[in-house]
């Protein structure tokens, strides 16, 4: 495999896990009434959509084909996500819950590629800004959960 190739493949894997992401936030922000949170589930699926197009722009620039949706996992968690609220009725604690679960999966998957040394200084700081801002993004949910139970 090619220098470019794998580090295509594995902005690839990035990239379908932020648009997983971005999709759990609007749903996430759809199935609470709590405006707070609902800016914030917003203002993070936004954050996750620039994530994407950062790193599409750079699987670009290495003339590759980035992604163009999530998985069928990330559907199905999303279909997840606004069952149990449905059914739930302490829902905001539950999705802030999967939220987290969410990041902490995102984060290791950061983690994993950027283990990888082929990735060009450029990248690598890219990255580490996400995974950085993910990092925050835990903590702050972490902290509104123990406000909510």
């Amino acid at each position: 495999m090619h220098y470019s190739e794998k580090i295509s493949k594995q902005l690839n894997k990035l990239l379908v896990k932020n648009y997983d992401a971005e999709k759990s936030y609007l749903s996430a922000a759809e199935n609470v009434e709590n405006r707070t949170l609902i800016e914030f589930f917003v203002r993070k699926s936004v954050e996750r959509r620039l994530f994407a197009q950062d790193i599409k722009r750079e699987i670009l620039r290495y003339g590759k084909e980035p992604k163009t949706s999530g998985s069928l996992m990330g559907d199905l968690h999303k279909i997840s996500i606004s069952l149990k609220a449905m059914f739930t009725s302490n829902n905001v604690d539950l999705i802030l819950q999967e939220a987290v679960k969410r990041d902490v999966a995102n984060l290791a998957k950061y983690n994993d590629v950027l283990k990888d040394r082929i990735l060009p200084t450029r990248i690598i700081t890219l990255l580490v800004n996400q995974k950085n801002a993910i990092e925050i993004a835990i903590a702050s949910r972490k902290f509104e959960m123990k406000l909510v139970t």
